[in-house]
């Protein structure tokens, strides 16, 4: 973007002048301080002369190598594009943005390539300042021309994840030589905070290229680990950068201690289990509870070499379970998506599969203070969701729970009521006990697995015989990851295995993943095809919060529109984190509010052996 310089009023007189320089320094006098760090409500937890975030140790070990084991496969390097596959984990390891995350904190940035962060007390401007060491990997220094370049070229050419805060920009401009200001044209108090997450690259890296083209060659970033072996569809090995300008950081110390972070990919979770129980791969990340209990009786662990451990959290739970796509006839009607979710006996698969151990997600953002409250909507939650009554689903404001089974097979009652819901939206036994609707035709549809995928297979086989025994013709299709990626991206499937984390602070990233944009718009999280009104109301609700009250009344009453809008059948989840991994691996004893993180990211862990 092309920075828009400010017009100075022409002030006629010179008593207005006198009056109007009298003004403009007392508004000086009150201009918003640069800062450490950002906190979308309130102020950062840590002070400016903070020495390390609390969940590293700042005395933990450089050295050694860790090996992380992946399903599926890559194609690319580049990991800021809706084409192509790439390894995830690149994002964060290679690259760095303005400021840092800490996973202590439902949402609070610290400066990180930035070293100040500074904002308008409506916050519809940020501005950041670089710190004048910041360098990429090429030893090349960060400057402004990447940061303006960077949110430019991500904003329009990027995944589809960076689109909504572009398109709220107004301005961008260089306001000194490390100093980029954003000015924004909308209300949305997180943008400042979302701008200092964005990736920043190197300009001078794809000029005269097209960007939108994946491919292999390694990145050039500023972050910790630089690419130093990698073979597509196998392996990518990331080597810590010795003149990595951040390493002294307060941020950053006890972070990032490995030398080595080998990602070894596999066909399914259970050629990569066996990889992990033979010492190819170091950490195994595990999410039944029944094989936690029964499945971990090898040698590595009778004899110590592997050791078990359980990581809370108090993130909410998320939403994961079969996703029904509404821009297929089939399930446009909410009732249909009602009779899947009553035939879906949880009960009894939840016992089959985990030892019914896992407790149910109940909605979106179950387990924690953001979650729908049960029975009638009250107070801030109804006032918010009245306008749209008329459009809500049945259960938004008067209350709504799952249904439950009584554990058994047959799950007779749940049957029933789901036949009844799906008379009401024209569908009745017709010859042969098949469902058919007015005009003849069957009942039918396709459940898209990818291949690999057990557990998620075993819950659709007990699925699709509940289905059968009601009348209804279930396909079940396994594909390869790339292809599953592709028509997922492109929302072609009746319905799927769909997963959502959330956070404690949600904020723009549900216009991805629950706003009507995505209905047409390829590569968004909305694989459901929402397109609610009141949804995105909700959403720019908890946006433009400017209290924590607000905020949690918002994200529960859009949690109460999400999860009665019956897109999906919900499964279980973990409230803690079971992690396998070699004894040799250690992380710090304190553990943030997000937990798992600490689990499955390898940045605050450490090898005793080098």
């Amino acid at each position: 973007m092309t920075g828009i310089p400010l017009r100075a009023a022409r002030v006629a007189g010179a008593a207005l002048g006198v009056i109007l320089s009298a003004g403009l320094g007392l508004a000086e006098a009150a201009a918003p301080a640069p800062a450490h760090g950002i906190a979308m409500y309130g102020d950062p937890a840590l002070p400016p002369d903070f020495v390390a975030l609390p969940y590293a140790n700042p005395d933990a070990p450089k050295g050694g190598r860790i090996v992380l084991g992946e399903t599926g496969s890559f194609d690319s390097l580049n990991p800021f594009l809706l084409k192509g596959t790439a390894p995830w984990a690149l994002g964060h390891e290679s690259y760095e943005s303005l400021m840092g995350r800490s996973w202590d904190e439902p949402f609070t940035l610290y400066g990180l390539l930035a070293e100040t962060v500074t904002t308008g007390p409506n916050r519809d401007w940020v501005e950041f300042t670089l710190r004048p060491e910041a360098r990429f990997s090429d030893g090349s220094p960060v400057t402004v021309e990447d940061v303006l370049w960077s949110v430019e070229t991500l904003g329009t050419l990027g995944h589809p994840r960076y689109r909504n805060g572009y398109e709220k920009i107004a301005r961008a401009e260089a306001v000194g030589p490390r100093s980029v200001r954003f000015t924004f044209n909308a209300p949305d108090r997180e943008l400042p905070l979302i701008l200092g997450l964005r990736p920043i690259l190197k300009k001078a890296q794809w000029e005269g290229r097209d960007f939108t083209r994946s491919g292999l060659e390694p990145p050039i970033g500023s972050g910790p680990y630089v690419v130093s072996e990698v073979e597509p569809g196998r392996f990518v090995s990331l080597r810590r950068n010795p003149d990595y300008w951040g390493r002294d950081l307060p941020f950053n110390r006890g972070q990032h201690n490995f030398d080595v972070i080998r990602h070894d990919y596999y066909a399914d979770g259970a050629a990569l289990f066996a990889a992990f129980t033979a010492g190819e791969v170091d950490i195994y990340r595990e999410t039944n509870d029944a094989r936690w209990q029964s499945a971990y009786d090898f040698p590595a662990v009778r004899d110590g070499r592997i050791v078990k451990a359980e990581i809370p959290h108090h993130r909410p739970s998320g939403i994961s379970g079969l996703a029904m796509n509404t821009r297929r006839p089939v399930f446009a009607d909410w009732r249909v998506r009602d009779a899947m979710i009553l035939a879906f006996n949880f009960e009894f698969i939840n016992q089959t599969l985990t030892g019914g151990t896992q407790p149910r997600i109940a909605s979106y953002f179950s387990n924690s203070e953001l979650g729908m409250r049960p029975g009638p909507a009250e107070g801030k939650v109804r006032a918010l969701l009245a306008p749209f009554a008329d459009s809500l689903l049945p259960g938004a404001l008067d209350g709504y729970a799952l249904p439950v089974s009584d554990g058994r097979p047959q799950n007779r009652r749940n049957l029933r009521a789901a036949l009844a819901r799906l008379a009401e939206a024209g569908w009745t036994v017709g010859p042969g006990g098949r469902l058919r609707n007015d005009k003849g035709a069957p009942f039918r549809f396709e459940i898209l697995l990818v291949q690999g995928a057990s557990d998620s297979e075993r819950i659709v086989t007990l699925f699709a015989d509940a289905l059968q025994r009601m009348g209804i013709e279930v396909r079940v299709t396994q594909v390869d990851a790339a292809q599953y990626v592709q028509r997922t991206a492109s929302y072609d499937f009746d319905m799927t295995v769909y997963a959502r984390a959330l956070s404690l602070s949600p904020g723009n990233e549900q216009w991805l993943y629950w706003g009507a944009a995505g209905v047409t718009q390829p590569g968004t999280g909305n694989w459901m095809g929402i397109d609610s009104p009141a949804a995105e109301a909700m959403i720019r609700s908890l946006l433009n919060a400017t209290g924590r009250d607000d905020f949690i009344a918002a994200t529960r009453a859009l949690d109460r529109v999400l999860t009665t809008g019956r897109y999906v059948i919900p499964i279980w989840y973990a409230p803690s984190s079971h992690l396998a991994h070699a004894a040799r691996l250690h992380y710090p004893g304190t553990i943030p509010v997000y937990g798992d993180w600490v689990g499955f990211l390898p940045d605050v862990w450490w090898s005793e052996e080098n």
